[in-house]
């Protein structure tokens, strides 16, 4: 009898280890849980181009959302942004989404700021005026993977060149298509983290590849090329692969050049409904061909030649599917009753797209009030 209640008291003793081990366990992991790596992510200050910065920071209790996610700073020192002596810079976040690539994680475009809290001269998204998100933009993000050991796009010979460049683009095949293992894991990332990526390919130089990004709001269009290229980058540190967002690597030989083609639309282009209205628009582009390119991107002269499927850099021009011109009204446009977009080619792979949104949104709508008068003219509702 006393032997059977000592074996019942061993038992109550055991279930009740294990329960406490159990729960040692649960909150041990709701603990761990409820850690939180932050990838703070912003533009540096470096001169002509600009490059990502990144580094972690911890939370405990983050829920994933903007507004709850704190202000940082940073060595301004470090990253041409302030002198040693007063070298505070601070990160802003603008754009939160989740990281798919780590555990527990979550990636964080930012503004960079002064310390008295006014935008950085970097700040190239400051100054974009799209508060009410009208202007819709498509960015096509062309780049280069580039082997470091060579110095040389991948599928390049050592020492020599593949064949033309013609049977690469869209291509299939180990013969044609070179990175494709990259190229997919950064859409699979891209796509996890859930931005707006509306297609890849490959495109018409040896190891060049693009991505498709449309957003409806300039800023976010800019914060969703940024994250992607991040990913991007962070993608080809695991391949040993540098990508190359220089428009023209290879410089003044036979290869296109990389650009960053940019489709835009308001609300005027897209229930326009007539041809004037965007030829108005196209010509109010004529008169700032310097503005638009001072932010196009660096060495845009070496792209901008008139070959290569571009446009000379000092002229403007604009036609229907016209993939040599400034830009481009595409044929789509045309075909729903002249509503849609125009595309910019002159933009370059390596430009800024806050810039780049920034100067084409502030030429439409120095359209504005010759578009509301031409409206009347040809009697547009």
């Amino acid at each position: 009898m006393q032997f059977g209640r000592y074996l019942e008291k061993k038992l109550e003793n055991f279930r009740l280890s294990a329960f406490f081990a159990l729960q040692i366990r649960h909150n041990k992991n709701l603990k761990r849980m409820s850690v939180s790596k932050l990838e703070y992510i912003w533009l540096d200050g470096y001169k002509p181009t600009q490059s990502l910065r990144s580094k972690t920071k911890i939370e405990k209790g983050y829920d994933g959302t903007l507004e709850n996610t704190p202000m940082w700073s940073f060595d301004g020192s470090s990253t041409e942004q302030a002198p040693g002596g007063s070298s505070d810079c601070l990160l802003k976040p603008v754009f939160v989404t989740n990281d798919p690539q780590r555990k527990n994680a979550y990636l964080v475009m930012c503004e960079v700021l002064n310390p008295d809290g006014t935008p950085h001269e970097s700040n190239g998204r400051a100054t974009i005026e799209d508060d009410d998100n009208d202007f819709w933009f498509g960015f096509e993000q062309e780049y280069f993977l580039w082997n470091p050991e060579t110095d040389r796009p991948i599928g390049f010979p050592e020492g020599g060149f593949p064949r033309p460049q013609g049977p690469y683009y869209c291509s299939v095949g180990a013969k044609n298509a070179y990175g494709r293992a990259i190229v997919e894991e950064h859409l699979d990332a891209c796509l996890d983290a859930g931005l707006n990526v509306e297609g890849i390919n490959a495109e018409v130089a040896t190891g060049q590849w693009e991505f498709q990004i449309f957003a409806k709001g300039a800023r976010q269009a800019g914060d969703e090329i940024w994250v992607a290229r991040y990913l991007l980058e962070r993608i080809g540190e695991k391949y040993g692969i540098a990508i190359n967002w220089h428009c023209k690597p290879l410089g003044n030989l036979d290869w296109n050049g990389s650009g960053m083609h940019a489709n835009f639309s308001n609300g005027a282009m897209r229930e326009a409904g007539n041809r004037e209205t965007f030829e108005k628009i196209c010509e109010a582009f004529r008169p700032v061909i310097r503005e638009h390119i001072e932010v196009y991107g660096p060495d845009n002269h070496l792209r901008l030649t008139g070959k290569h499927e571009t446009a000379a850099i000092h002229e403007f021009t604009y036609g229907i599917s016209d993939r040599g011109a400034s830009i481009r009204i595409p044929i789509s446009t045309i075909e729903r009753g002249w509503r849609g977009r125009l595309e910019d080619r002159r933009p370059n792979s390596a430009a800024d797209p806050y810039k780049v949104a920034a100067r084409i949104v502030t030429t439409v709508k120095s359209a504005a009030v010759e578009l509301a008068v031409l409206e009347e003219e040809v009697g547009v509702a």
